[in-house]
C-alpha cells in the first residue's frame, strides 16, 4: 500500500473531483426528478406521456453508453460541453429518472382525500402538489432517495471514461504510470468507503428525524 501513500494527494484531488460531482448532479437531479414526477401524476396526459417517455428512456440505457452518446455524439450537433460539466449533465439526468419515480412511490402513499379536499378549497393541482402532497410524500421516502445519492456518488466513477479526473480516473492514471493496480484500486475503494459510510450514517439520521417529526 506504499504506492498509496505515496500518492495520497492524487487520491484526495481525486475525492474532492468525485464529492463536487455528486453533488451537483444530486442538487439537478432532485430538480429534474420532481419536475417529471408532477408530469408523471399530472391530469394532462401529454405531460403523462412526456415523463412516462423520459422515465422509460434515460432509466434502460447503460449509464455508459450515455457518457458516449453525450461526450462524442452531441458535439457533432452544436452541443460542446467540458468533460466535467458533461459528466454532470448525464449524471443527474439519469438519476432524475430513478428520483422521479422514487418521489412518485411517495406521492401515491399519501392519502387522496387530503388532494381531493384541497382541490375542493380551490386550490390548484399545482398548490395542491406543492402544498400537501409534496411535503408529505418526500418525508416517506428520505431513505430511498439517499440510497440514490450513495448510487450516484458510485456512478460518478463512470466519470472518468469521458476523461474526467475523478477518484476513479486518478487510480487509472496512477495504475498507469505505476502498473500496481491491485493496490491502487484498493486504495481507491478505501476511499470510496469513506465517502459512502458516513453519508448512510447521515441519510439515517435524517430519516430517523423525518420520522420523528411525522
Amino acid at each position: 500500500m506504499r504506492v498509496v501513500v505515496d500518492n495520497l494527494d492524487q487520491f484526495l484531488h481525486g475525492a474532492v473531483v468525485t464529492v463536487e460531482l455528486t453533488l451537483l448532479s444530486f442538487a439537478a437531479a432532485f430538480v429534474i426528478g420532481i419536475v417529471i414526477a408532477a408530469c408523471r401524476v399530472s391530469p394532462v396526459a401529454p405531460l403523462r406521456a412526456a415523463g412516462t417517455v423520459y422515465v422509460e428512456v434515460i432509466r434502460n440505457i447503460p449509464l455508459a453508453v450515455q457518457f458516449v452518446i453525450f461526450f462524442f455524439g452531441f458535439p457533432k450537433v452544436g452541443l460542446r460541453y467540458s468533460p466535467f460539466i458533461s459528466a454532470v449533465i448525464v449524471l443527474s439526468a439519469y438519476t432524475g429518472a430513478f428520483i422521479a419515480e422514487t418521489v412518485r412511490s411517495g406521492i401515491n402513499t399519501v392519502d387522496r382525500g387530503q388532494a381531493e379536499a384541497a382541490r375542493s378549497i380551490g386550490l390548484t393541482f399545482g398548490q395542491v402538489l406543492r402544498i400537501v402532497v409534496l411535503p408529505q410524500a418526500l418525508r416517506s421516502v428520505v431513505a430511498p432517495i439517499g440510497n440514490l445519492f450513495i448510487a450516484l456518488l458510485k456512478n460518478s466513477s463512470l466519470a472518468y471514461t469521458i476523461s474526467v479526473v475523478e477518484l476513479t480516473g486518478a487510480a487509472d492514471r496512477l495504475n498507469t504510470e505505476t502498473a500496481r493496480p491491485v493496490a491502487v484500486f484498493l486504495g481507491a475503494a478505501l476511499v470510496y468507503l469513506a465517502l459512502t459510510l458516513p453519508s448512510g450514517s447521515a441519510i439515517g439520521a435524517i430519516e430517523r428525524r423525518v420520522a420523528f417529526k411525522r
